[in-house]
């Protein structure tokens, strides 16, 4: 049996979709699925797992071994706002509650591939390396950059990354984010100001360096992420920490009009100031060091920008039901 702690969210469910296309359904997701109004449970309809358990009994059960023979845990379950302010939250949330999972894990020797992420870069100043070696350099910007940095040293600290992958998530975009409010992706957002205005709206830049609309992230597809999720699953011998991105960094302007011509439309871009409360919070720059995970040996390719977005809003944006559905034709 595989563990899936938020299985219900974003990249959690995706990765159940994951699963079962390569035949797997002895899954037990993990979830605080919370309102009904929040949309989140649609996430798993349509998909196939075990057992659902609600997040807060997970440690218990683990404590007491109740759950029988268990192969991997696959821990992508957190609070992902960046713009989180209750630091005892995401220290509780994301860094206690992740080293009683990898406790678990290393006790009983379960492969274990845990959601870090690329926040904890912070400005960038220290590069975009994953290799252990860099890690103590690194300032992430915000405080859920800096509980997910915390794990990552506590992980290296107790030998939980000789075994684990830990694996630094760039600017994940794709369907079954439906629920992410602010934290939704710039693609799910511009979709909706453009059937809503006609236009985008995009942070002007505040630096001389970056013209507005030029600051750049690297984007990875939903789909790119959990098939590198899979292949770690059938390499266990693959461990430490790994950037998941594309590789190539591009700007939020390429970003907004490839999601104009997916929809047919001329772009039109209005830009707007940033709110002074995030301008010392902005990373004008990112893009994944790939170099260690191609070394690991995985070689496939990865979804480009524009083909992305455009099977993202053509496929399940623009439909009428736009949560991933294991009866859609799927690539």
């Amino acid at each position: 049996m595989i563990i899936l702690t938020g299985g219900a969210g974003f990249i959690g469910s995706a990765m159940l979709w994951e699963l079962n296309r390569n035949g797997e359904e002895r899954v037990t997701v993990v979830d605080d699925l919370g309102s009904t109004e929040s949309g989140k449970w649609r996430n798993l309809s349509g998909l196939h797992y075990s057992d659902f358990i609600p997040k807060d009994l997970l440690p218990g059960l683990l404590d007491r071994n109740a759950l029988g023979h268990i192969s991997a845990v696959i821990h992508m379950g957190a609070n992902s706002s960046t713009t989180e302010t209750d630091a005892d939250h995401l220290l509780v949330n994301n860094f206690g509650y992740s080293k009683s999972v990898a406790s678990f894990c290393l006790a009983r020797k379960v492969r274990l591939i845990y959601a870090s992420s690329a926040a904890t870069y912070g400005d960038g100043s220290s590069g975009y390396s994953d290799t252990i070696d860099k890690l103590d350099r690194l300032r992430p910007l915000n405080m859920y950059g800096y509980s997910k940095q915390l794990f990552d040293r506590w992980a290296l600290k107790n030998a939980v990354l000789d075994h684990a992958a830990g694996l630094k998530f760039f600017n994940v975009y794709g369907p079954n984010e439906y629920h992410k409010g602010d934290m939704s992706s710039v693609v799910f957002k511009a979709f909706h100001q453009i059937r809503k205005t006609g236009s985008v709206k995009l942070f002007r830049s505040h630096r001389p360096d970056y013209r507005d609309g030029e600051q750049l992230r690297d984007f990875i597809y939903v789909r790119d992420c959990t098939r590198i999720i899979s292949w770690l699953l059938e390499n266990p011998d693959s461990s430490g920490l790994f950037n998941v991105g594309s590789g190539t960094a591009r700007s939020f302007k390429d970003l907004v009009t490839a999601t104009f011509s997916a929809l047919g439309t001329p772009p039109k871009i209005e830009y707007v100031d940033m709110p002074e409360t995030l301008r010392d919070k902005y990373q004008y720059y990112t893009c994944a060091d790939l170099s260690r995970l191609r070394s690991a040996g995985f070689t496939e390719p990865l979804t480009s920008l524009e083909s992305g977005i455009s099977e993202y809003v053509g496929e399940y944006l623009a439909s009428e039901n736009p949560y991933v559905d294991l009866l859609k034709k799927q690539p």
